[in-house]
């Protein structure tokens, strides 16, 4: 089965606020994962150097988190994508592949 091509873009609309959400979210949810990976990894690194800096970064972590994922929270201005006239996109109801019966 062939692949539906994507939809051109014909507007400068924005994203959606659910889509722009959703993607702080995850931005968020994978920054404070790498801030419990070094919180687990200091209590495992008990009498190690290595407990300094995983402590920082599970200090520092959390607020870091909180400004990646509100940093370009604005929507996607965008723009419209070119129409391409090399005849690969097929227009709705074109006339010309009916039967002319």
């Amino acid at each position: 089965m062939a692949k539906e091509p994507a939809p051109v873009r014909i507007t400068t609309a924005t994203r959606s606020r659910k889509e722009d959400i959703a993607r702080r979210q995850r931005r968020y949810l994978i920054s404070m994962g790498i801030r419990t990976v070094c919180f687990l990894l200091a209590v495992v690194s008990i009498g190690h150097w290595w407990l300094w800096f995983f402590i920082a970064a599970s200090f520092v972590l959390p607020p870091v988190a909180v400004i990646i994922a509100n940093s370009n929270a604005a929507p996607d201005p965008g723009g419209p994508d070119f129409f391409d006239p090399s005849g690969t996109t097929r227009a709705i109801g074109d006339s010309s592949s009916r039967d002319p019966d």
